[in-house]
């Protein structure tokens, strides 16, 4: 058990380093004072999706499904976790859509 919360804490922090990074891909943002991005709601974190890199503001419930945790698998395979530019989730922008859409 305590293993497992182990690994929690430690995508917990990963995440929040992912999301401290993430930017808007030229649009001029502001930021609050820890570097979060003031138009991503509490309790919610922006992706990039698609070979376009749409930006998409998900909830943080999202991380306890385990379809979206398979897609944070499959961007940790192919980015890594210490790439700029935020968290890019590989994948076609309809599939991002339809699974977000069962997920809510």
């Amino acid at each position: 058990m305590a293993a497992k919360r182990s690994t929690k804490l430690t995508q917990t922090a990963m995440l929040k380093q992912i999301l401290k990074r993430c930017s808007s891909l030229g649009k001029k943002q502001c930021y609050d004072e820890e570097g979060l991005p003031l138009d991503v709601p509490k309790g919610h974190f922006p992706v990039y999706v698609g070979k376009k890199r749409t930006r998409y503001i998900v909830p943080i419930t999202f991380l306890s499904h385990p379809e979206f945790l398979i897609l944070l698998q499959q961007a940790e395979e192919e980015f890594g976790f210490h790439h700029m530019g935020g968290l890019t989730i590989p994948c076609e922008e309809v599939v991002f859509l339809s699974l977000t859409s069962m997920i809510r």
